[in-house]
């Protein structure tokens, strides 16, 4: 076997999986126009961009070959209720963001995250009723209007994350009964109930989770232990009409993902969250891991197991690297 992997050309040659550009899509945390941009504490290098800032920032991406970009609205706390009425404020700092960022950059794929934790007092994902329990048909009508308000504001890919039952199939309809049939739908199919979360709470504000609170959203996000229901979940996404599939977290769960590649033929995507991108991080500022070679292999592994689309916060730093002539391609 050695014979094959004897010198870099061959080795290159024979490579059975390649990481493009392609494949990322770049998440961006946008605020409230005003202000400089906020280094979020827990993501080195990741920030909270005011409005202004975050379209020039899509702009600099583009032009290194980034193709989309995935928006996580920062809700100021006095906007915030219990039942996250803001977000179907027709003038909200989401649909404000999505508009901005379409007319600066009509080719840009704009993938907008549809749940209710950036807008809900509590952070939870939907509505919760008097005796906590989400009440899953309530929360579906809002997130289907709130997909609509998006598609209309621009939006090229609505990408429902609440893991409510019939969300996708309520999603659709409404798209559709509103002439929105070209938006498409990327399913936070396998979304797991998972403590990778915690700095991404931190940077959008929906709960003090950066390793001090943990909000426990079981009783609708998947339990990590249960790789037949996370695969039930994603095919019940696909027959309710999703366009592509995600599983979150990526990096811890590549089992579930190498599933879904064998039991679908739709697109399937990966997010590389918030504590992926941190650990990585933290071990290579303390000198445990080599910090290029960790983030690569781990974007390489995501890819390996079947993903064809990557959500990462390396992406713009990758697009970088490779516009400067230092990437691996």
């Amino acid at each position: 076997m050695r014979r094959l992997r004897r010198n870099p050309q061959t080795r290159e040659l024979l490579r059975e999986t390649w990481l493009r550009l392609e494949d990322l899509v770049a998440p961006v945390f946008i605020k409230p126009p005003g202000g400089e941009p906020e280094e979020v504490g827990s993501m080195p290098g990741v920030f909270r961009y005011p409005l202004e800032r975050a379209v020039e920032e899509c702009q600099r991406w583009a032009s290194l070959g980034i193709r989309a970009v995935a928006l996580f609205p920062v809700i100021p706390p006095e906007f915030k209720d219990h039942e996250g009425t803001y977000a179907l404020n027709p003038e909200s700092l989401t649909l404000n963001a999505i508009r901005a960022i379409r007319q600066a950059l009509p080719e840009l794929v704009i993938v907008m995250d549809v749940a209710l934790d950036p807008y809900t007092s509590h952070g939870h994902d939907g509505i919760p009723r008097e005796d906590g329990w989400v009440d899953n048909d309530r929360t579906v009508e809002v997130l289907s209007r709130l997909a609509v308000l998006q598609a209309e504001a621009g939006a090229d890919w609505v990408a429902p994350s609440d893991m409510m039952d019939g969300r996708v199939q309520a999603i659709r309809e409404s798209l559709d009964d509103a002439g929105f049939i070209n938006t498409s739908i990327l399913a936070y199919a396998a979304k797991f109930n998972s403590a990778y979360y915690g700095p991404f709470r931190d940077a959008i504000g929906s709960k003090k989770a950066a390793g001090s609170t943990y909000l426990d959203k079981g009783q609708y996000q998947l339990d990590p232990a249960n790789p037949r229901q996370a695969v039930m979940d994603a095919l019940i996404d696909a027959e309710e009409g999703a366009d592509m599939l995600m599983v979150k977290p990526g990096g811890p769960y590549l089992d579930i993902l190498h599933r879904l590649r064998l039991s679908t033929d739709l697109p399937l995507a990966a997010y590389q969250v918030s504590g992926e991108f941190s650990q990585i991080h933290a071990a290579a500022r303390m000198g445990w891991l080599d910090y290029r070679s960790t983030r690569d292999e781990s974007l390489l592994a995501l890819k390996r197991a079947g993903a064809d689309l990557i959500l990462s916060y390396f992406a713009p730093e990758i697009a970088a690297e490779i516009a400067a002539g230092n990437g691996n391609g």
